[in-house]
């Protein structure tokens, strides 16, 4: 129901309630108010709203982990090793939906590879993966979309470089989580986890950086947090 036709029915009703006091012969003018149906119009309203509000960070969390996951599939065969979308949709998420409904996005992307769906980088799903060497980063997207959410939060009109301030800041929470699960399980040095798991990734990263920046421009005042 629209604002409009909220307010309408208040007035009347109000009016209403004011004419038959009146005929009556209740109706003190000094002491009759409107506060009382005007306040329970509104506490309606809050709720519709409230409603509304969660029911819409539902979809877009959805929404959100299903195009992470298609990301995941999407190869782009740059040298010297091909990039997937995923981090892209990751970093939208955040910026896009906020840190908590962006981390929840990236919970559902998880939860689909766990289920056994194949949606993990390279067609991989189940437990294993998420407990494997690389399953830091999974742990690192849902992480990262929350710092990323949560700095883009704190600007009220956030411009292209705290977009970009935020989605370096959260590429790096992924890549420490990576770096140290794959150092801890495959038993690599800190370093040669850098070489192997951050190092060959940083310039797809880079241009998916900057592909982020530029969508959530176009998009942020399309989808409302």
């Amino acid at each position: 129901m629209k604002m409009d036709n909220i307010i309408i029915m208040a007035r009347y009703t109000v009016t209403q309630n004011y004419e038959i006091q009146e005929s009556q012969g209740t109706c003190d003018r000094g002491k009759f108010s409107v506060a009382s149906p005007l306040s329970s119009y509104g506490e309606e309203i809050k709720k519709m709203d409230e409603t509304n509000n969660s029911l819409r960070r539902m979809v877009y969390a959805a929404m959100f982990g299903a195009l992470t996951a298609i990301g995941s599939l999407i190869v782009i065969p740059l040298q010297p090793l091909p990039i997937t979308l995923q981090t892209l949709f990751t970093g939208l998420a955040g910026v896009l939906l906020g840190g908590a409904t962006g981390a929840l996005s990236q919970i559902v992307y998880v939860l689909l590879g766990v289920i056994g769906l194949p949606v993990f980088a390279g067609g991989k799903a189940g437990l294993g993966t998420l407990m494997g060497p690389t399953g830091g980063y999974l742990i690192g997207f849902i992480i990262g979309a929350y710092v990323i959410g949560k700095l883009v939060e704190a600007r009220k009109e956030p411009g292209l470089v705290w977009l970009g301030f935020s989605l370096v800041v959260g590429n790096l929470v992924i890549y420490a989580l990576g770096v140290a699960q794959l150092s801890f399980v495959a038993h690599l040095s800190v370093a040669k986890a850098l070489m192997v798991g951050v190092v060959p990734f940083i310039i797809g990263d880079l241009l998916k950086l900057v592909a982020t920046v530029l969508i959530s421009l176009k998009l942020r005042n399309i989808i409302k947090r």
